[in-house]
């Protein structure tokens, strides 16, 4: 027998993993269930936007999500004394979603940088009141996992959402249509419950079988990530647009010690202990 969630009463359930502290979620929908469980959560965006993040912060910079294709974004950017990040494409934008560009950044730049996925989902946690909001990725998996574990020590519920990606609306435009599961963030997502796990010597009890899954689908990926990303539909999208190198950015694991947090609207370096 199916059961449509709406016709339930409190069908938060089916999508909340009540009984576990470590959870995991797609997109927005998810996002917004596990917000209002009280979950921190962590975005996880790889090709590219937590993966920007994460390097940026890493190097000092201050990150601000914004809504994808918003005009009042170069406003807010003025507003903040902050770059506005543009396309790569664009020559005349020192900086855009590249991260792997971002390895440049100087310490000290605020930044405004927009995406159709990730951005927009840190922006939509912030406005739910989740307790708090991480930017997650391969790049920062290990330093994320140890932070998380030790909030899942204090008695505190994690959600690792895996942004996804958007087909295009029946018009034709990209990004606004239903999710895409894309396989990038799953091991992305995974790879941060793995650290976690790791982190916390947590048991299988305190997983949920869908952050449990996660956790397998990196496992069985870990030995060649540079591999998995660049086959994957995502990584062949940035291939064929020549950004090899933002692929190869986005699977290094563990290569940024920093859990970036949303403050005030930006990304920063949480503090130890914070």
């Amino acid at each position: 027998m199916v059961v449509h969630a709406g016709a339930v009463a409190g069908a938060d359930v089916f999508t909340n993993q009540r009984e576990y502290p470590l959870r995991f979620g797609w997109g927005g929908e998810d996002l917004a269930v596990l917000a209002r469980a009280g979950c921190v959560l962590v975005v996880v965006d790889v090709l590219r936007f937590s993966t920007a993040v994460s390097v940026a912060v890493a190097r000092g910079a201050r990150v601000w999500p914004y809504r994808w294709r918003d005009a009042s974004a170069r406003g807010f950017a003025v507003e903040h004394g902050a770059a506005l990040a543009g396309s790569r494409d664009d020559p005349s934008s020192r900086w855009s979603l590249s991260p792997a560009r971002l390895t440049a950044i100087p310490a000290g730049t605020r930044l405004v940088l927009t995406s159709p996925n990730g951005a927009t989902l840190s922006a939509r946690a912030q406005e739910l009141g989740a307790a708090a909001v991480i930017a997650g990725c391969l790049r920062n998996a290990a330093a994320v996992g140890g932070w998380l574990a030790k909030r899942i020590g204090a008695g505190q519920a994690v959600a690792v959402i895996a942004a996804g990606e958007r087909w295009p609306d029946p018009s034709g435009t990209p990004h606004l249509g239903p999710l895409r599961p894309a396989v990038e963030d799953l091991l992305g997502a995974g790879g941060i419950i793995a650290r976690t796990v790791d982190a916390g010597g947590l048991p299988t009890s305190a997983v949920s079988p869908e952050a449990r899954a996660a956790m397998a689908a990196f496992r069985a990926a870990a030995a060649d990530l540079p591999g998995e990303l660049m086959a994957s539909a995502s990584g062949q999208e940035l291939r064929a647009r020549g950004w090899d190198d933002d692929v190869l950015c986005a699977a290094h694991a563990d290569a940024d010690d920093v859990v970036p947090i949303l403050r005030d609207g930006a990304y920063e370096r949480s503090a130890a202990g914070s």
